[in-house]
């Protein structure tokens, strides 16, 4: 984090693929070849993990696990678990977003006849042992915890088990939102398993993995074939000088097997149900605040475990990239606590969190600390002074600078002289062509009087002025990259739909583009 360098924001879902959504194959390579030629030495992306509610990359199954839909199917042919013959029925799957729903149902029955190769042959067994060994901390327990939200999704929609929805609904209907009524009711949430395994008692565990060892043993393959066609990608990176910036949320989903497993360490009822969930106030990019619903730490358990599980997140992470930006930093701080039921997050209280007793655990067990401080939104001198005091990088984001005073910290002449990761924008704002084109006549006046421009080439202007600033890390959207419009928007914060869906097509990172890129970070210092 030292030296001044610049980077773009890509995560991969948005690369382009022939099998409908971008993964760890070819054209990630490629974008690493782009990277290199544009001059640049960052690629930041969103969490890898499996992705579960509204197929949102921070609603994860599992914080350790890494999401099977970006296994690359061509390199299961190499391997000989698959073969060509069996890719080439691809169905009509669109080449400008993700369409999640179409690309399982493509992909899960490539997947099971990959999984039944593998178990008739001996090819890859030796490392795929090494690699449950040394991972069965988190993957005998998310593996199981897979293998049974099948099992009971399964045995619940079968018309004989079948229970009367409306009963249900009407039961339950002032806790649970619509889509929580259905995963419920199917058996989808762990809280809905028999008392047993969902509590976890001894012999209902030892019992299930015996019930479900093939189903478990098809999750740990999947889990196998990510780390191994991801660590060859990051090899690929890193040998060309080219950084990962990887992202966690500060929290966990209900729904996962972070959660299932490790229950005392969260603010749970008796039930497993949350006394309270995580959210924030009212604020720039929502009226009503944001309920993300997720549990929310016991930070004194924690604490009596020298908080154990967040320093295996923590070096878990660090083995998929080479910097972690944490998500919703000041949460560690204090966080936003809303009642369990709330259908926004107007209601709630700031309640504190665990601040610097946390981050000293971390380094003492894992030394200087490579992360990012996600320090955008409601923050306060103790918020700041956390970042201080363990040297992290804070963000600043360009298009939050303007509209208003000359004294807003997010305009570049009030940016710290280096210590700072500048954005033109974030996976949660619109394009910067989106959003000069959304914006009031003053800010779109401010804007360009500010930056000396007329407005035409908006995106690349605000690229301009980030690189040109003086801190030491420049990273940009790919969407503002290749000066894309509203349309390009990756996530709409406060909505559940149509997002994380973008994706560019296979021609749009030209030569051209790379000269141009490589040459604004030279003209900035960002290639040395």
């Amino acid at each position: 984090m030292l030296n001044r360098e610049s980077g773009i924001l890509l995560h991969f879902t948005s690369l382009p693929s022939e099998y409908g959504i971008g993964d760890l194959g070819g054209h990630a390579y490629e974008f690493v070849d782009f990277l290199k030629e544009a001059g640049q030495r960052l690629w930041q992306i969103l969490p890898i993990n499996p992705t579960g509610f509204k197929d949102s990359p921070y609603q994860s199954f599992s914080t350790f696990a890494g999401n099977p839909l970006l296994i690359n199917l061509e390199e299961l042919v190499k391997w000989e678990l698959l073969y060509m013959d069996d890719l080439a029925n691809i169905p009509p799957l669109p080449e400008d977003k993700v369409d999640y729903g179409a690309v399982i149902d493509f992909k899960t029955p490539l997947y099971l006849k990959a999984y039944q190769n593998f178990t008739s042959k001996s090819v890859l067994k030796e490392e795929y042992e090494r690699f449950v060994e040394q991972n069965k901390a988190w993957l005998e327990d998310f593996s199981l915890f897979m293998a049974l939200k099948a099992h009971f999704i399964k045995l619940r929609v079968e018309p004989e088990n079948r229970h009367d929805y409306e009963d249900f609904v009407q039961l339950n209907k002032e806790y649970l939102t619509d889509d929580q009524l259905a995963d419920y009711y199917y058996g989808a949430v762990w809280q809905s398993w028999p008392t047993d395994i969902s509590t976890r008692e001894p012999d209902a565990i030892k019992r299930w993995t015996e019930i479900l060892a093939e189903e478990i043993g098809y999750h740990q393959f999947l889990q196998f074939v990510f780390s191994k066609q991801y660590a060859a990608l990051k090899k690929y990176a890193n040998d060309n000088d080219i950084k990962i910036i990887g992202d966690i949320p500060i929290f966990v989903a209900l729904d996962s097997s972070d959660c299932w497993a490790n229950s005392k360490l969260f603010l749970l009822d008796e039930n497993g149900n949350p006394t309270g969930v995580a959210g924030v106030p009212p604020d720039y990019f929502s009226e009503d605040g944001q309920l993300w619903g997720n549990p929310l730490y016991d930070w004194p358990a924690m604490k009596a475990t020298e908080y154990k599980w967040w320093i295996s997140r923590i070096k878990s992470a660090l083995e998929f990239c080479d910097i972690i930006r944490i998500d919703h930093f000041r949460g560690f701080v204090g966080y936003w606590q809303v009642p369990y039921g709330s259908k926004t997050a107007r209601i709630g209280a700031w309640m504190p969190g665990p601040s610097k007793d946390l981050f000293r655990a971390i380094k003492e067990q894992l030394g200087d600390l490579p992360i990012i401080a996600e320090d955008l939104g409601v923050i306060t001198p103790e918020v700041e002074a956390l970042r201080d005091d363990f040297n992290l990088p804070g963000m600043k984001v360009i298009q939050f600078g303007f509209g208003g005073g000359d004294d807003n910290e997010h305009l570049p002449h009030n940016f710290p002289t280096s210590h700072a990761v500048v954005y033109t924008g974030t996976h949660d704002n619109d394009t910067s062509v989106g959003w000069y084109q959304s914006e009031s006549l003053h800010t779109q006046d401010h804007v360009r009087r500010y930056l000396g421009v007329s407005g035409d080439d908006i995106a690349w202007d605000m690229i301009r002025s980030a690189f040109a600033s003086t801190p030491m890390m420049a990273v940009v959207p790919i969407q503002d990259i290749l000066r894309l419009d509203h349309k390009a928007r990756m996530n709409i914060p406060g909505t559940a739909s149509d997002n994380w869906q973008f994706r560019f097509s296979p021609n749009a990172l030209t030569s051209e583009l790379a000269q141009e890129l490589k040459e604004l970070s030279e003209f900035n210092g960002r290639n040395l």
